[in-house]
């Protein structure tokens, strides 16, 4: 580390000392402008949609409480402008980046980018090969737990079959999450002990309009489905609309998502949607920043909440949704 970047870093250590020393957040926000002021972090969205605007709104809330300044840039799903703002960000003197990369893939490269400044990736999940203690870590959600909810509440309204036809619409083939929540459906499904026949599966990529368009497709094959298992609901809202074009009702099957955004939450108030999974935008959003301090203030995050073992990953938990307590979510 350059003799800049380390004495920058004595300096901010010194200025957050008294923050980062309390474990209450609300102690943080009392400290002055003047105190923090000059911590400067970059949010580089892989690509922004209402729930990624969450996750921004509570990262910008928690850094205005430490008194630090962070700023959002939406990717647009494309690799090069994401490299390119942690280029700019590094040339402008920023001293930590927070990254929900658009290809997990392209870790190596992102991190060159940052040069020396650590990196906090959210809510999507480089290959744990590329995370390391106190430099490259995580802050989002155990992403196969949600795929195991969605399996075990099938699982638990359906007990009386010995088998079961599932429809799978996946987010993109890149993503952390795609994979995380498919591994979480099919190890929960097979340790069942149920013959679960996955009559169709395929990547609508997030989209409600592409998850509508291969639900339709499915629709022509004539085959049954007993649940329609999506990685968000923004494709669960999609399968919904193909339904009630195709004349069926949407209450007939299970269809279940993850995120518990108010569309999805109003769709399970409405017997359209079974299920959700929520995923919090702003906890996630909260847990990158925090760990963004501790790695930029030169301290380990190894006493964070939701820290694993190995102090690479910060967990937020993920809730259970359904019409029981949808209500709740709404706002």
């Amino acid at each position: 580390m350059n003799k800049i970047i380390k004495n920058k870093t004595k300096r901010i250590k010194s200025a957050l000392a008294v923050c980062l020393g309390t474990a209450l957040l609300s102690a943080c926000g009392s400290k002055s402008a003047s105190e923090g002021g000059d911590i400067k972090m970059l949010l580089t969205i892989s690509k922004m949609d209402t729930y990624r605007q969450t996750l921004a709104d509570g990262a910008k809330e928690t850094a205005q409480a430490y008194g630090a300044s962070l700023e959002v840039v939406d990717a647009e799903g494309i690799i090069e402008n994401q490299v390119s703002q942690i280029q700019k960000a590094v040339s402008d003197g920023y001293d930590a980046i927070l990254c929900g990369i658009i290809d997990v893939d392209t870790a190596v490269e992102i991190k060159a980018s940052a040069g020396e400044l650590p990196i906090v990736f959210v809510n999507s999940c480089p290959k744990d090969k590329d995370l390391v203690k106190d430099q490259y870590m995580f802050a989002g959600s155990s992403e196969t737990v949600a795929g195991a909810y969605q399996a075990e509440y099938v699982l638990d309204k359906l007990a009386s079959q010995n088998e079961i036809n599932a429809v799978l619409i996946k987010g993109p083939a890149v993503h952390s999450a795609t994979a995380g929540r498919t591994k979480g459906v099919k190890r929960t499904f097979a340790a069942s002990g149920k013959t679960v026949n996955y009559v169709f599966e395929d990547n609508a990529d997030w989209s409600a309009e592409r998850a509508e368009e291969l639900f339709g497709i499915f629709l022509k094959t004539g085959k049954k489905a007993d649940c329609v298992i999506c990685n968000n609901d923004t494709m669960a809202l999609g399968v919904i609309e193909a339904c009630k074009k195709a004349g069926i009702d949407p209450g007939s099957m299970l269809i279940l998502g993850v995120d518990a955004s108010a569309d999805g939450c109003q769709a399970i108030q409405n017997g359209e949607m079974a299920f959700s999974v929520r995923q919090s935008g702003p906890g996630q959003g909260e847990a990158a920043v925090n760990a963004a301090m501790k790695l930029i203030s030169g301290e380990s995050a190894d006493k964070m909440e939701g820290i694993t073992e190995d102090g690479k990953y910060v967990y937020v938990p993920f809730e259970k949704v359904d019409a029981g307590n949808a209500a709740q979510y709404m706002n």
